[in-house]
Formats: structure tokens, C-alpha cells, sequence
């Protein structure tokens, strides 16, 4: 059985605090114990992370530092298949999503802020003095110090790395803590970062849950100058609360309940390959996922049909195998969640298109499963249309005109993402301008150039990550001023 271990200033320590199962979400059988850090192993994490600062990778020049994180991205790949079934194993999603998404983009992370950081530039400026002589203003970027980097599980590795490959590229050093029901691949990366030459201290590893434990201690501590986290707003609020101490800055990206508009003029093929993908991608545990679909109503009952058709062919199964094509939910108390609200929407009066249960799957009795699920006929008040459920399931209701649709979008405490379904260019344009959230995508879903900012609004966040956005968070900005 697999023992997770902590990872501090380059060892991998065993926990102190209390020791937790590690399950295999696809039939919830044991894989391994994970090993919490206690209070002081925290605490020995961000002093380790502090020495880092002072030491050899504070002083390292920018070129080399580029050059050890090109290494980490190629010990990922050259390690591919072992973080694959780290992944997989963890979370049990399909092999045919993690080898063409988590673990690529985990490693291109790496690459992507290398590339990002050579390319950082600063403002300049000129300006005149009284005694006519002048001045020069220049800014110029120092690291922000101890950042602390507290990770989701829908996407480990990819999230993880997402946030810390800019803050090392940055000079920073990290803490992470990963989130309890994922621990294996931001361990295994010790490995990769002590194979590439990353000196010790410099990324650490904490493992533990949130309030009273190594989330908590992580988050509350003096010595960690940043906070960064992927995850649902309540844990969000906490994290803030816990950063006004000692006034440390924050990057929140929350949760969604974000809202796809069908107008009558898309592309039928399209937007039912597209909106299926949206709803109902990994297991519908992506903060991104469509929840609530409004569609013109002249177009709502053949999407109402395409979509449920779409949410009865997946294929549920070994996640290794390839023509698997979804997977379970994380664990049985996140499937407890989902069932709820599949409960509530049918006690509610929900008109039931496809699933809302649980399927069979020979060989697979205990695992996490739920079925895709698509309903229509719920009020806009409905809970299940309000809340984030995190799992494979989306409601359907018709609109009649453009205003219509975006006051619908918009009438959500959330503001993460939308999707917009449309020929018309001018109406495409119209419509991401209004609806209140940090990304629009037009025809299309999950699109990522990694230099635009991503972010959300309202209850779904604070700040933007990606490109040079990234880099503000994880930099301190100084303005030097010479008289001449």
C-alpha cells in the first residue's frame, strides 16, 4: 500500500498529524495512507521556503532559473506514464482525458511561464523637475516570497502546476497543499524537481485537510507573503479571512454556476458537440462546466433531444481503459452531494431528459458513479439552478429574445464563465460584453491561449491568472526614481 509522504527543504517526511485513506474513486477500494503534516511541519515547510529565498535560488539568474524549470517539464514527460497512473488512480477520470489534458498541460505549465518570464517588461518615464535637470522612473520586479499554493482535485496536477510554475519562474519559492483526495501527483514532483537540480526548499509539499489541519496552518502563517487557491467559494471566504492577518495578497479562483445561451442561428453539429463537452467533461467536476442552458425557443426541444442523446452515450468503466469515456466523482461523500440535488430536481418537478441515478457497471460496484444528467422544468429560483453542484448534470429553459437570455446568465451570485452559441458576429460581440464573467467563449468551450487572463467575478473570484497576469501576482512591483 502506498504511503503519501510530506515533502520539506527536498526529504520526503512522514506526517506527524493524523494519517487518512487514499481511495480509488472508480470502486473506492484503498490505495494508500496519506501521512498529514502537523503544525510545526508547516511551520518547517515555510522556513524552508524562507531560507530558499536567501539562498542559492535567490540569487540565481534569471536564464538559469528558466532553464531548471525547462527541466521539470521534462522530467514530467519523461516520467508521462507514471503520472498518468498516479492521476488516474486518484481520481479515477478516464486515461483518454488525463494523457491529452492533465498531464500535458501539467508540464507545458513550466514551459509557458519560461517563455513568459524572459519576455517581462517593465514601465519607464521620464519627467521633467524644477530645476530643469529632470528625473527617470523605472520599475522593476522582485518576487513576492512565500507563496502559498493551495490546490483543487478535479485537476491536480494541471492546477497545481498552473499556479506554481509562475511563481517559481518569478523567483518565488511554494508550499502546497494539495487537496486531501488527491494527493499523489504533487508528491511525485518532488521527485522531478530534486532530479532537475531545484534547490532544496524551494518547493514544498504539506498534505492534510483544511480548517484545524495543514490547509489552515498553511494559510494562517506569518511567514507566507501570498496566498493562491482553486476552489469553492466558502473555502475561498475562509482563505481570505485568514489572509487579512498580516494583510497577505490573494488570488481566489471560486466557484461557477455558469450559464450557456443556444441562439436559433448556431450551428446545430457545433454547439451540441461543444455544449455536451461543457456539461458534462470530467464528470462535470471543472469550475468551468456548464450547469444551466437557456435556448431560444424555437431551437429548445431538438437541442433538449441532442443533448440527452449525447448524455446517454458515455461509457462508464476501467478508467485505464481507452474506450472508457467518464468517470466516477471524486469520493462517496461528493457523490452523496450530487445524488441530493439529482433528488431535489426530481422532487422538485423536474422533467427528467437522460439519467438522474446511478448506473450499474459490472465490476465497479463501490466506485463513486453517477449518471449524466439533463433537466428541464425547474423555476429560476430552484436550488438546483442556483448552486454549484460540481457534477455531470445541466438544466435546460427556453428564452425568447437577446435581452432575455443575458438577464437569465446574469441573475447568479456567480460570474465565472459563459459559452454563446451563435453565427452572428454582431451578436456574439453584444452578448460576451454583458454577461457578467471573467471569460466568454464564443462557439466554443475551454479554449485556452495560457497568456489571457482567467478569472472570475462576483462570488467566482478575485484576480486573474495566465500570461502576464500571473506574473503581477507573483511578482512585487518597485518604482525606482533618479534625479539626474
Amino acid at each position: 500500500m502506498t504511503e503519501f509522504l510530506n515533502f520539506i527543504d527536498g526529504r520526503f517526511v512522514p506526517g506527524r498529524a493524523e494519517a487518512f485513506a487514499n481511495h480509488f474513486p472508480s470502486t473506492g477500494e484503498v490505495l494508500g495512507e496519506v501521512r498529514a503534516a502537523d503544525r510545526d511541519q508547516v511551520d518547517e515547510a515555510v522556513g524552508a521556503a524562507q531560507r530558499a529565498l536567501k539562498g542559492p535560488w535567490g540569487r540565481m539568474a534569471l536564464a538559469e532559473r528558466v532553464a531548471l524549470l525547462r527541466k521539470v517539464a521534462d522530467g514530467i514527460n519523461a516520467r508521462f506514464d507514471e503520472f498518468l497512473a498516479a492521476e488516474i488512480l486518484d481520481t479515477g477520470k478516464p486515461r483518454s482525458i488525463a494523457s491529452h489534458i492533465d498531464i500535458p498541460r501539467g508540464a507545458a505549465n513550466f514551459n509557458v511561464f519560461a517563455d513568459q518570464v524572459m519576455t517581462l517588461s517593465n514601465e519607464s518615464f521620464e519627467m521633467a523637475t524644477p530645476d530643469g535637470t529632470g528625473a527617470l522612473n523605472y520599475a522593476v520586479r522582485g518576487p513576492r516570497g512565500v507563496i502559498a499554493v493551495v490546490c483543487p482535485w478535479n485537476l491536480p496536477l494541471l492546477l497545481m502546476t498552473w499556479k506554481v510554475a509562475p511563481a517559481l519562474a518569478c523567483g518565488n519559492t511554494v508550499v502546497v497543499k494539495p487537496s486531501e483526495e488527491t494527493p499523489a501527483t504533487a508528491t511525485l514532483l518532488g521527485e522531478v524537481m530534486n532530479a532537475a537540480g531545484i534547490p532544496p526548499g524551494v518547493y514544498n509539499v504539506v498534505h492534510g485537510h483544511g480548517p484545524g489541519s495543514a490547509g489552515e496552518f498553511l494559510t494562517r502563517h506569518p511567514g507566507v507573503n501570498g496566498i493562491t487557491f482553486t476552489g469553492e467559494t466558502s473555502t475561498g471566504e475562509a482563505i481570505m479571512a485568514a489572509s487579512s492577518k498580516g494583510v497577505r495578497p490573494v488570488s481566489l479562483e471560486l466557484g461557477g454556476k455558469n450559464a450557456g445561451i443556444i441562439f436559433d442561428d448556431a450551428d446545430f453539429d457545433k454547439t451540441m458537440e461543444g455544449i455536451g463537452r461543457a456539461c458534462f467533461a470530467n464528470t462535470g467536476q471543472v469550475c468551468l462546466g456548464t450547469e444551466r442552458i437557456y435556448v431560444q425557443r424555437g431551437i429548445f426541444d431538438r437541442v433538449a433531444e441532442g443533448l440527452a442523446a449525447k448524455a446517454r452515450a458515455y461509457r462508464f468503466g476501467d478508467p485505464f481503459d481507452p474506450a472508457t469515456t467518464m468517470g466516477p466523482v471524486i469520493s462517496t461523500e461528493h457523490r452523496a452531494k450530487v445524488l441530493s440535488y439529482y433528488d431535489r430536481a426530481a422532487k422538485g418537478g423536474a422533467q427528467i431528459l437522460a439519467g438522474g441515478g446511478v448506473p450499474s457497471i459490472q465490476g465497479y460496484e463501490g466506485g463513486y458513479w453517477v449518471e449524466p444528467t439533463v433537466w428541464t422544468g425547474l423555476a429560476e429560483d430552484s436550488p438546483v439552478i442556483r448552486e454549484e453542484i460540481f457534477g455531470p448534470c445541466t438544466h435546460l429553459q427556453p428564452f425568447d429574445t437577446e435581452d432575455e437570455a443575458i438577464a437569465l446568465a446574469n441573475n447568479s451570485p456567480y460570474g465565472l464563465a459563459t459559452t454563446i452559441w451563435t453565427e452572428s458576429l454582431g451578436r456574439a460581440h453584444r452578448v460576451a460584453r454583458q454577461v457578467e464573467v471573467g471569460i466568454s467563449w464564443v462557439n466554443c468551450w475551454f479554449l485556452r491561449d495560457l497568456r489571457t487572463p482567467f478569472g472570475g467575478a462576483k462570488a467566482s473570484g478575485i484576480g486573474r491568472e495566465g500570461g502576464v497576469h500571473s506574473m503581477e501576482f507573483y511578482t512585487e512591483l518597485r518604482n525606482i526614481c533618479i534625479k539626474l
